[in-house]
């Protein structure tokens, strides 16, 4: 695998990797790997993620479940 150096970050930026790493149990090193691979990654489809969120092949019946709509009165204006 192929290494890279990136000079001259401000010492702020290091210190909130750092902090996100950490907020993801992650080492820095990893984290930065992580954010390059998001940035260069191609988005996924949106008829693709709208397929894996309500396709019953990809969810469980029982934990989609919308909440009782209350039924209210019209208003009457006088």
């Amino acid at each position: 695998m192929a290494s890279i150096s990136v000079r001259k970050l401000k010492e702020e930026t290091i210190q909130l990797l750092r902090t996100q790493a950490m907020s993801h149990g992650v080492s820095m090193e990893e984290e930065v790997r992580q954010i390059i691979i998001r940035g260069v990654s191609t988005p996924e489809p949106l008829g693709t993620l709208a397929v894996k969120m309500f396709s019953p092949a990809y969810y469980d019946d029982d934990s989609f479940d919308l909440p009782k709509r209350s039924v209210y009165e019209p208003i009457e204006f006088k």
